[in-house]
């Protein structure tokens, strides 16, 4: 085994394997420079630098009983990253030569866990669910998802069940703010059961509880959504409708008063919502939970200078049929204690997928190409741009938190800082309505990704060279087509 091949690995491949182990204490001191696997064999290295010393070392992790990457040897420091390097290497093939009950520690609970074993009857089983685990096109987001379940543990015991049949939609969405947190810095903390993620950083601790927004039920049946095939129709949807659907999880949720929880007084609390009340809901939904939180309409226009001019009018109420809501979440009663609400439309597979290339997982015969809408930096810009990407591209880079918006609580009793959650949308409404943002350079709205298999990648990234994506600003007036998540 002396010629065990090590490949350098991208810090999104990393993350997936073994950032779930990482401490976030450990950047105050350690500067992660490069990373690396033993092709095949279950080992994965971090290149480090001393940020005091300002000397080179490495850390060396394998999979322990439960194949989760731990950390199983930390290697000589060195004056030469060339030197800690080759000790690393080293290193790595050491433990790649070890036998693997070498690499249990000890304090591993139970079996493996197994997300994708079907276990049910075909007939309870959740469509979505039997593609991913099924169709080669989706195994990019299988593999990216496998090492990620060895750390989610199943607080409330039903999540496997729940992710096969009833609920897949709804834990795809907690796997994906699993991910996000981690990426963003956080240690997670399952010794609570409420809420959902209780996250420790280098900011200090932050608690978010996942809320979803389900379809309408009625005698046992599904409720069809409201058509939106006439401007009339989409409006009355947007401002009336979905604020509704919005209004309901998010005041159940409000009623279990997390922030009175001894572990969660005094710090922030974020409620992250997604739409799943209908194929595709999320693509258009956007506008309506910024407009059901804050409780005010946003016009934009031209003036004579051709500057946009951002007109809000406060909205009292909604209304749908029979029922009657407030309008305003941030202004309901007891909502202080909710720091923000957090939400993206792309909590969903294709994100999975999608970062699933990005970390070299799955069938090497899958092409993702991404399009959709992202938002023109342009102050007097009046639409959104349209983007086109091929995933498989060499220049295609994402990461989870992109396309992240938070809403920040104009009222909150304990804000949450911006820094809490870098890379993401920041929204701040005044009390008289008026919106500022701080957005990334690339943040898409919504997108598509489709995806094609069997592909040969290579050939078709040939065939295009480096024109990867592109870019259109649409002009006054025109239409901007639909996307979806």
């Amino acid at each position: 085994m002396a010629d065990l091949a090590i490949l350098p690995i991208s810090l999104t491949r990393f993350n997936a394997l073994g950032g779930y182990a990482r401490q976030p204490s450990t950047l105050l001191y350690l500067e992660e420079l490069e990373y690396f696997e033993v092709e095949g064999a279950g080992v994965i290295g971090i290149a480090t630098k001393d940020i005091t010393d300002q000397d080179f070392g490495g850390i060396v992790m394998a999979q322990d009983r439960n194949l989760r990457f731990r950390g199983v040897n930390v290697t000589d420091f060195c004056p030469t990253p060339e030197a800690a390097k080759e000790a690393l290497f080293a290193g790595m093939r050491a433990a790649a030569r070890a036998q693997v009950n070498d690499h249990y520690q000890g304090d591993e609970t139970g079996e493996p866990v197994d997300f994708f074993t079907h276990r049910h009857e075909v007939s309870r089983h959740n469509p979505s669910f039997v593609q991913l685990t099924t169709n080669k096109g989706y195994s990019p987001a299988r593999s990216i998802i496998e090492p990620m379940m060895r750390w989610y543990q199943d607080a409330d015991g039903n999540f496997i069940e729940q992710f096969q049949t009833t609920g897949f939609d709804q834990r795809i969405w907690e796997l994906y703010l699993f991910a996000m947190l981690i990426e963003a810095g956080f240690l997670l903390n399952r010794d609570y059961q409420v809420p959902d993620f209780c996250g420790s950083g280098l900011l200090g601790e932050l608690y978010v509880e996942a809320v979803t927004v389900g379809p309408t039920i009625k005698d046992g049946q599904i409720v069809p959504p409201p058509p939106m095939d006439t401007p009339e129709a989409r409006e009355a949807y947007l401002k009336e409708y979905m604020p509704i659907k919005f209004g309901s999880p998010l005041f159940s949720k409000l009623n279990k008063k997390y922030w009175t929880q001894p572990h969660v007084v005094g710090k922030p609390l974020v409620f992250a919502v997604a739409d799943f009340s209908a194929p595709m809901s999320m693509v258009h939904s956007q506008p309506a939970l910024e407009r059901y939180l804050w409780g005010y309409e946003h016009t934009g226009a031209l003036d004579a200078n051709g500057e946009l001019v951002i007109s809000p009018v406060r909205i009292e109420q909604h209304q749908w049929d029979k029922k009657v809501i407030p309008s305003g979440f941030f202004r309901s009663p007891e909502s202080e204690h909710v720091s923000a609400v957090i939400s993206t439309n792309a909590g969903t597979i294709a994100k999975f997928n999608r970062m699933g290339i990005l970390g070299k997982f799955g069938s090497k015969q899958v092409l993702l190409v991404r399009e959709g809408r992202m938002v023109d930096h342009n102050p007097n810009a009046m639409h959104n741009k349209l983007f086109r990407v091929f995933v498989n591209s060499a220049g295609y880079s994402e990461e989870w938190i992109e396309g992240l918006n938070v809403y920040h609580n104009p009222y909150a009793r304990i804000p949450l800082p911006m820094e809490m959650l870098p890379g993401a949308a920041h929204h701040f409404c005044d009390e008289t309505g008026q919106v500022i943002s701080h957005t990334p350079h690339f943040h898409p709205t919504s997108s598509v990704t489709h995806h094609h298999c069997p592909v040969d990648v290579d050939a078709v990234l040939a065939e295009i060279g480096d024109k990867t994506h592109m870019v259109w600003t649409l002009k006054p007036g025109e239409a901007v087509p639909d996307q979806s998540a």
